[in-house]
């Protein structure tokens, strides 16, 4: 998973060619921590479909506010360089990463 931060964020998201998911987590979010395995996973898994990055929430902040993230954890799912769907707070589970992700990816 590539880390975000603004300064690779337009390259690495908003400039790409493929669906990018965006994984917004902090260092205090405990479902944050319990899911990332599994997200780490789900990204080995649509390797070379979709780019699977993630944003710290605490070193971020004006991206956050850019991209009206105001939970933890939340997803954001871009492709053509626009956000297309977003998940967050309570409505985050694997299942539902799982099915937007398998929809970006066509």
């Amino acid at each position: 998973m590539i880390e975000i931060t603004k300064e690779n964020f337009e390259q690495e998201v908003t400039q790409s060619t493929g669906p990018v998911v965006l994984d917004f987590w902090g260092p205090q979010c405990g479902p944050c921590l319990a899911l990332m395995p599994e997200i780490e996973k789900l990204a080995a898994e649509y390797e070379g479909k979709v780019t699977f990055c993630k944003v710290n929430v605490a070193g971020n902040r004006r991206m956050c506010i850019e991209l009206k993230v105001m939970s933890v954890p939340t997803f954001l799912f871009f492709n053509g360089g626009q956000c297309k769907d977003r998940l967050a707070g309570a409505e985050v589970t694997l299942e539902a990463v799982k099915a937007k992700t398998a929809a970006l990816a066509g």
